[in-house]
């Protein structure tokens, strides 16, 4: 009876929620549907946790200090900025990455700080160093829709235009390029590798910036046997068209069936990679096909090989010389080197490892990578009304935008989007929605969403 008692009362006062307690059990005992192995011992309940790991890999984070002008200190651990908060010596000056200001003058002696950033087209890794330890670590992932976005609104341009503004006189010869002028994608994915920096900049004393780039030659890539003339004369020079360059080089073939062209067989230009998936009309992209042989392709959904872009490769030559202009005081290195320092130090293949021997790391005390990622401020939608009548692109921007932390009866929350024209939020790893008039706290992100 005593037995029976004690098991009611221990389910009826138990958390259904509760986690696991750790302990040294077997797996037969309380195990899960998921695992085969039933006779093997763990050191923990909790799934993908090692009670050893857990104690030596433990996080290194610093807080970062601004004085009471604003300028940037030396960070300091978690355990002396919550001595400082607490004893109101300090107040939050910033959440990402989480900053304190000081209340107090203090001596303002700062250390010489090395800030190295590994540029890329995608991924741009970043490290601060000292002489004894590491102040930041991490990598920021570009979203690389911008040219996807500028496509968009085109489209929207275009057939508003053809709607309402049909009476308009076209207009030509209405478009100035500045001098220096870059593409929309190149100048966004330029701009976040400036303003990486000058986020660090604000809240540590960075003495020396040095930045990995390249200079490739593309021609150089694409054929390695290129004589020093041959730079001045494109792939279709001596050809008449297209379709003359094309059926030269795959010397009369289709590139499908590798048959003939007979007389009087037309000949269909296929793109390998698809406009709609950015591919160019460059002549490597483009494929000499039977009309047959295209119509089949299309048909059943087939691909050909398409060639390798070259993207990255020009972006990195266009921006060595905008770092040289725009930051006349940095340094420039570029990746054989890197590459041979990070092998000497046995450090792993990561952007965040690269720029941490770009910044001149050797044997300093290391601290976690975080992960940025770039978002867009204000996303493109077409709503519309109640009755479902007159889609209309939306221009309003509200205060709540994807990726921001709001807190709703004193839980954190990722925004997903907003919808209901403001009214409602879905919130990341959730099916539910929020009204916006229980929000506690909003927190903004920005461009960058530090995760």
């Amino acid at each position: 009876m005593k037995k029976q008692k004690l098991r009611k009362r221990t389910k009826k006062n138990t958390p259904t929620s509760a986690s696991q307690a750790r302990g040294n059990c077997d797996l037969q005992l309380n195990k899960e549907e998921t695992l085969s192995v039933a006779d093997s011992k763990t050191s923990l309940n909790a799934p993908e946790v090692n009670l050893s790991q857990y104690r030596t890999a433990k996080r290194k984070v610093v807080v970062y200090v601004i004085s009471v002008a604003g300028n940037p200190l030396m960070p300091c651990s978690p355990a002396k900025c919550k001595k400082l908060l607490k004893a109101e010596k300090a107040k939050v000056y910033k959440m990402y990455p989480f900053t304190i200001q000081l209340n107090f003058e203090c001596e303002n002696q700062t250390q010489d700080i090395t800030f190295g950033e590994d540029a890329g087209f995608i991924n741009v890794g970043f490290s601060a160093v000292t002489n004894k330890k590491e102040v930041v670590s991490g990598t920021l992932l570009l979203d690389d829709k911008t040219s996807s976005r500028l496509t968009e609104k085109r489209m929207y341009r275009i057939s508003r235009r053809s709607r309402h503004h049909w009476y308009r006189k076209p207009r030509f010869l209405n478009r100035k390029i500045k001098q220096g002028w870059l593409p929309p994608s190149t100048q966004r994915r330029y701009d976040s590798h400036l303003r990486l920096l000058k986020t660090y900049q604000e809240v540590l004393p960075i003495t020396k910036v040095i930045i990995e780039t390249g200079n490739f030659d593309i021609q150089k890539l694409t054929n390695p046997e290129i004589q020093n003339w041959e730079y001045q004369q494109g792939d279709m020079y001596g050809y008449q068209n297209v379709r003359s360059y094309l059926m030269a080089r795959e010397k009369g073939l289709c590139q499908f069936c590798h048959k003939e062209f007979g007389k009087g067989t037309p000949a269909h230009i296929h793109h390998c990679l698809e406009r709609s998936k950015k591919g160019s009309n460059s002549p490597k992209n483009l494929a000499i096909l039977h009309k047959k042989c295209h119509e089949k392709l299309h048909k059943k959904g087939l691909k050909l090989s398409a060639p390798k872009t070259l993207k990255a490769e020009t972006f990195m030559s266009i921006i060595q010389n905008r770092f040289l202009q725009d930051l006349p005081n940095i340094e420039i290195t570029f990746g054989y080197k890197t590459f041979v320092d990070r092998n000497k130090l046995g450090l792993e293949k990561t952007h965040y490892n690269d720029a941490f021997v770009i910044a001149g790391g050797t044997n300093q005390e290391r601290i976690s990578p975080i992960e940025i990622k770039q978002k867009h401020r204000n996303n493109r939608v077409i709503q519309m009304n109640r009755k479902g009548f007159k889609p209309s692109v939306r221009k309003q921007r509200y205060k709540i935008q994807p990726k921001d932390l709001v807190w709703i009866y004193g839980k954190k929350y990722v925004v997903s989007g907003i919808f209901n024209k403001g009214v409602s939020i879905k919130v990341e790893n959730s099916k539910k929605t929020f009204p916006t008039k229980n929000i506690e706290k909003i927190y903004n992100f920005g461009s960058f969403a530090f995760n």
